[in-house]
């Protein structure tokens, strides 16, 4: 057994306190996707997982998000799929309307083998993360409402000081708290450095479901100002999750500002028609408002000695591209297996794990940057958009779905029956 100097006794990751510790001790920043999903990997790879996290608690709503072609195999290997398809939307698919409500265009879930426009897995962000939770609890130390305030590194470790004033030494860091990732921040340089802005918004909030939906999603898309609005259904019959698209060429609210955000909003999606102006009504009574910029994450590098990145922290796809849960998944899967399979190097295994992702991070940042472009207003001098109906775009949709290879790591250590018991 072994004391931190909070007090607390460590595990052994099977969630038996006093046990003696054993294993790399690794620390993960972020409780959204893809930490709990990375914990769930390191854990079953033999690792001492603590997962820290800003908020007091788990966030619940959220848009939706899905998992598509190879993101829907890692939740098979890790057991979830009942659970995750229980969590689901039950999205039947999407209408594409005019302002009066008339459809224009029909996309169906099981359209392309359920990796079209609405993908088999539809389930709210807050959702997917609740189950990543449940799965990882017992076995994963968490700490809600605290963050790293500072770290350093030597060959050894990593000692890291939290805000709440608590110090322990870690063998291995990965940061996976998003977009805005303080341990970028602190570790890798200012957020200006790779934050590639988009042109566009994202918000969106819970609504009562006084519009009738029913399993479909509609959206309405004013192709003048290039402004969309859709309305989606969720578990909750009672409820449905509102979104709105806009375009702006810069971005300068803080993102935590919630009343800048708001009015912002209110400002930019005035005399939109449809049902904008009932959605918006709701906007001040909602426990889970969102806005932020349509971004993405490009960096040369997702490690710096024994620190490493992951998920939209790392290589942020933005909303456009529909793949931002299945790279957090992914890389997850890919990050701790090689980490495991280099005996815990940093060296070796981060570099393992970049290799692997790399070309299907980029296919995915393409598709963001596309669906971005065709979203936009075309002025006098815009680029004319490319054909999507080329064979070109189906390759590339092909190599952003299923264009990564997911090891088995046959002899890397496998704790998942041991931890089942």
């Amino acid at each position: 057994m072994s004391v931190d100097d909070s007090g607390q006794e460590r595990t052994d990751g099977t969630g038996a306190p006093g046990t003696r510790v054993s294993g790399p001790q690794v620390l993960v920043a972020g409780a959204s996707i893809a930490g709990p999903a990375l914990a769930h990997w390191l854990r079953r790879r033999g690792a001492v997982v603590t997962v820290v996290e800003r908020a007091p608690g788990l966030r619940p709503g959220g848009q939706a998000v899905d998992a598509r072609g190879v993101a829907r195999e890692v939740i098979v290997r890790m057991g979830l799929d009942a659970a995750v398809r229980a969590a689901c939307t039950d999205t039947a698919g999407a209408h594409v309307v005019d302002a009066d409500g008339r459809v224009l265009e029909t996309f169906r879930a099981d359209d392309d083998g359920g990796d079209g426009f609405i993908a088999d897995i539809e389930i709210l962000r807050g959702d997917l993360s609740q189950v990543l939770h449940d799965d990882t609890r017992d076995g994963v130390e968490y700490v809600f409402g605290d963050r790293i305030a500072e770290l350093a590194q030597d060959a050894d470790g990593v000692d890291v000081v939290f805000a709440g004033g608590s110090r322990r030494r870690f063998d291995l860091v990965v940061g996976a708290d998003g977009l805005h990732s303080e341990l970028r921040a602190m570790v890798f340089g200012p957020h200006e450095r790779f934050l590639r802005h988009l042109g566009h918004v994202l918000a969106f909030y819970s609504v009562p479901n006084e519009f009738g939906l029913d399993r479909w999603l509609l959206e309405y898309q004013d192709q003048e100002s290039g402004r969309s609005a859709l309305l989606r259904p969720i578990q909750d019959a009672g409820r449905a999750m509102a979104m709105f698209y806009l375009p702006s060429a810069d971005f300068d609210v803080d993102h935590r500002d919630v009343a800048a955000q708001k009015a912002l909003l209110r400002e930019r999606m005035a005399g939109l028609g449809w049902l904008t102006p009932r959605i918006l009504t709701h906007l001040d009574d909602t426990p889970d408002f969102y806005l932020d910029q349509v971004a993405q994450v490009v960096m040369d590098r997702w490690s710096s000695g024994r620190v490493a990145l992951l998920g939209d922290a790392a290589f942020s796809s933005s909303p456009m591209s529909g793949q931002g849960t299945g790279l957090a998944l992914v890389g997850a899967y890919l990050l701790a297996g090689e980490l495991a399979a280099a005996g815990w190097d940093p060296d070796a295994g981060f570099a393992r794990y970049e290799a692997r992702m790399r070309s299907f991070v980029e296919a995915n940042q393409e598709i963001g940057r596309l669906n971005s472009r065709s979203r936009g207003v075309p002025g006098p001098d815009a680029e004319p958009l490319p054909d999507f109906a080329g064979a070109w775009f189906t390759e590339l949709v092909g190599r952003a779905i299923n264009g990564v290879e997911l090891p088995d790591y046959a002899g890397v250590p496998d704790c998942a029956a041991r931890l089942d018991r």
